[in-house]
């Protein structure tokens, strides 16, 4: 019987990498990924253009008993080919450094199963030069930072699934953010620069992504002052009240002229309704950005994660954890899988 098993398995294994092969192209999810001019590109020389979803923290998900491997399942239903990890600092430290990583050690797993790559977002929104943040979520240090940077490439060099290390979410170094010094693209730059030395030391090869001001939308500084490393890419946030209709010039102007030259991903866009839960400013707005931000991303071959894959971070994707979509879940769900038919 024992043999009888084992023969059962092995060809179940062989079954499933021709599943593999014939829907994804000789396994292109498992390949790493690395910057070419503009462009993202596996071991194969293959360009690859990622459209996923951003997941909430892990942490977060892990106490609401929402954190499995259907999450990764429904992302590769969806159409996805990449997710976001939005890793929190307070929630880091209230679960446990370990016990943290072992989660997401367990994503990376669940997203490899599902040809999902992977974004590890360290997730905080203020001015990491000065150590003041938004809310209490997202209190950290720099000493935190580079540790935490430190961590993952120790123990994620060589994964291929973890495509991109998102260096922080939301920089907010603004002149109009009270109590707040003003901090230059310059200081900003040199402060990134120093993150991927670190990194570097480490892990050489895994990308890094670095955001611009403005809560990670303007990258207007990198036409001067480009981040001068090799293999990184920029992140914009174009959520759709940060600048008026028509969009699509505004966008050229703010962040999209960088994809001509650099490599570009928006790891957090989206929409909901004003009359939708959770609705806010920047969010706000109706199916015509939907078309507008993918016909856009589709023009310049730009990547994108869409915020979020969750019932309560809006704007939600998912209205309950049976999967149901939003409003704007409809409209992207219809997309990534078009794209992915593709």
């Amino acid at each position: 019987m024992r043999v009888v098993r084992l023969i059962a398995a092995a060809l179940a294994a062989i079954l499933s990498l021709s599943f593999i092969t014939s829907c994804y192209g000789e396994s292109d999810q498992v390949q790493s990924i690395h910057v070419e001019g503009n462009k993202f590109v596996n071991a194969k020389g293959k360009t690859i253009v990622f459209k996923g979803l951003c997941l909430a923290d892990p942490v977060k998900l892990h106490y609401e008993n929402q954190w499995s491997e259907r999450i990764f399942a429904e992302a590769e239903e969806w159409g996805s080919n990449m997710v976001r990890f939005a890793i929190h600092p307070s929630n880091l430290n209230r679960l446990g450094w370990e016990e943290t990583f072992a989660l997401v050690d367990e994503g990376i797993q669940w997203a490899k199963a599902h040809n999902q790559y992977v974004i590890i977002d360290w997730h905080s929104i203020g001015s990491l030069a000065e150590e003041k943040y938004q809310s209490r979520m997202y209190d950290t240090t720099m000493e935190e930072t580079i540790k935490f940077w430190k961590t993952v490439a120790q123990r994620y060099k060589g994964e291929p699934t973890v495509a991109l290390y998102e260096l922080f979410n939301e920089p907010t170094y603004t002149v109009e953010n009270a109590g707040m010094r003003y901090v230059s693209w310059t200081e900003w730059k040199g402060i990134l620069e120093n993150i991927i030395d670190e990194i570097r030391a480490i892990d050489p090869e895994t990308v890094c992504i670095v955001g611009g001001f403005n809560w990670a939308y303007d990258l207007t500084p990198v036409a001067t002052e480009p981040i001068e490393r090799d293999n990184i890419a920029y992140v914009s946030h174009p959520y759709p009240m940060k600048r008026p209709e028509p969009w699509p010039e505004k966008w050229e102007k703010d962040w999209g002229f960088v994809a001509d030259k650099y490599s570009v991903i928006c790891t957090e866009l989206g929409y909901c309704l004003s009359t939708e839960r959770g609705a806010h400013i920047p969010v706000m707005a109706d199916d015509n950005y939907g078309v507008e931000i993918t016909k856009y991303m589709d023009s310049k071959g730009i990547s994108f994660t869409i915020w979020c894959f969750d019932t309560s971070w809006a704007p939600m994707l998912i209205s309950d954890w049976d999967y149901t979509p939003t409003t704007q879940g409809r409209f992207f769900k219809n997309y990534l899988q078009s794209q992915a038919k593709q």
